[in-house]
């Protein structure tokens, strides 16, 4: 194997811990900027923006990006598809052409594996949307040029890409680059006043239990269109394929685990569950699960059961409940609600998240904010754990298998190749009737 298939260095939890910052979520640390840093003064210097991924999510932060700074201008948009190009671009043209906010000329729109290398450097804050599995290359690329970057979830679909991602994390603190993650609930009001409560004023006792649930009908689906090739299309229907977007743990589930993560300062130590395709069987559907149920179980004695489901017609809940020996703390959908009860029945604290800042906004405010003063975000620490939680989760439902951390972070299976590019051979083919190799638990490897 190629020294640069897999970035390996044994990781134990101990030192996994060491290098985490146990941050009570989302949050500006003022301080000094690093040597040949400079803060830009607010409001009054353009501060360039490029989008690496635009699709809807990178046009959606595109458009909080230049809401949370009147000094924001978007220069460079890059995407493997010139159509998601476009239409991000046209999107946003509807609001912030005549503005001159939006300044991409054509020599600006980058098409193709490599675009985030041409339009990185035209920038000095990149989002990075573009789907998981390119994370830690692009991630890696803002890093080396020293770019503040908004970096959406997860970031990476397997131990080897978490592991790059963590090496470049540890230069983007040595140069004080800002890093917000798109783990949004962290930003979110109403989960910020439960950690207050249930973490700092311990309202509901010792952490105990919980359940996590992101159960819903499911989401979009991309076509296969004549003119592309089998790369192309599984890049352009990327949730469906486990290399690209890590299953629905990662993409979806990986909110509602990051609690737990958070308000409890620790992390699983190991994992077992199970999973399957028992709706969601087409060709379309590629080789992701439609449920999984994973049984998490902390240090302290913690134990989290985590559900994700993509079957319609069936019961509906995105949401965490926590329970300690005092009481249960309860988010329920997107309510912007955080409601805590003793076991008696008795609502201790109710918060009423109606007129709440929406936190997709709330992320992008906070990291331009530091830039602007010199204040300093770093999510990545968590950001790593987190993922890494959620691949060991997968792991666990798609072998059958009771999964360790340490046997998960030190993992050499590989799902995402180090560097793709046009000529790329994609890691998983269809057979001679168009259907992908799914995982069956009991039979495959943890991957």
């Amino acid at each position: 194997m190629d020294v640069k298939s897999v970035i390996k260095e044994s990781i134990t939890r101990r030192d996994f811990v060491k290098r985490s910052t146990m941050a009570a979520g989302g949050g500006l640390l003022m301080g000094s900027l690093p040597i040949g840093a400079s803060a830009y003064a607010a409001g009054s210097d353009t501060l360039k923006v490029a989008v690496v991924g635009c699709g809807g999510r990178g046009t959606g932060a595109a458009n909080q990006a230049l809401n949370a700074d009147p000094g924001v201008k978007i220069v460079a948009l890059a995407d493997v598809f010139r159509d998601r190009l476009d239409q991000c671009y046209n999107s946003l043209a509807q609001r912030h052409l005549e503005s001159g906010r939006l300044d991409v000329p054509e020599e600006h729109k980058f098409v193709g594996f490599d675009s985030y290398k041409k339009a990185i450097p035209l920038a000095d804050v990149v989002i990075l949307t573009a789907p998981p599995g390119f994370r830690p290359a692009h991630f890696e690329e803002c890093v080396n040029q020293g770019k503040d970057m908004f970096c959406e979830k997860p970031i990476a679909t397997d131990a080897p890409g978490v592991r790059r991602y963590m090496k470049a994390a540890e230069i983007a603190r040595e140069k004080k680059l800002n890093v917000v993650l798109g783990l949004q609930r962290r930003y979110q009001t109403n989960y910020r006043e439960g950690f207050k409560r249930v973490a700092e004023e311990g309202l509901i006792g010792e952490i105990i239990a919980g359940q996590a649930y992101w159960n819903d009908g499911g989401v979009w689906v991309r076509q296969r269109e004549n003119w592309m090739s089998e790369l192309e299309y599984q890049v352009h229907n990327w949730f469906y394929f486990t290399w690209l977007a890590g299953d629905q743990i990662l993409e979806q589930n990986i909110h509602n685990i990051d609690i737990f993560n958070w308000f409890t300062g620790e992390y699983p130590a190991t994992a077992q569950g199970m999973g399957g395709r028992e709706v969601r069987t087409g060709k379309e559907y590629g080789q992701i699960f439609d449920h999984n149920a994973i049984e998490y179980t902390y240090p302290s004695g913690l134990v989290l059961s985590a559900q994700c489901r993509h079957q319609r017609n069936t019961w509906s809940n995105v949401g965490e409940t926590l329970r300690g020996t005092k009481g249960t703390l309860t988010y329920a959908g997107f309510n912007n609600n955080a409601v805590i009860r003793d076991y008696n029945g008795n609502v201790l604290y109710d918060h009423d998240g109606l007129n709440d800042p929406n936190p997709y906004q709330q992320e992008h405010d906070e990291l331009f904010k530091a830039i602007r003063t010199g204040g300093y975000i770093d999510d990545t620490d968590y950001g790593a754990k987190t993922t890494m939680t959620a691949i060991m989760g997968r792991m666990a439902s798609y072998s059958g298998q009771m999964i360790q951390w340490d046997d998960a972070i030190n993992s050499d299976a590989q799902l995402m190749p180090y560097d793709v590019t046009a000529e790329t051979a994609p890691p998983v083919l269809p057979d001679e009737n168009g259907f992908y190799p799914v995982p069956v638990p009991g039979v495959s490897e943890p991957h």
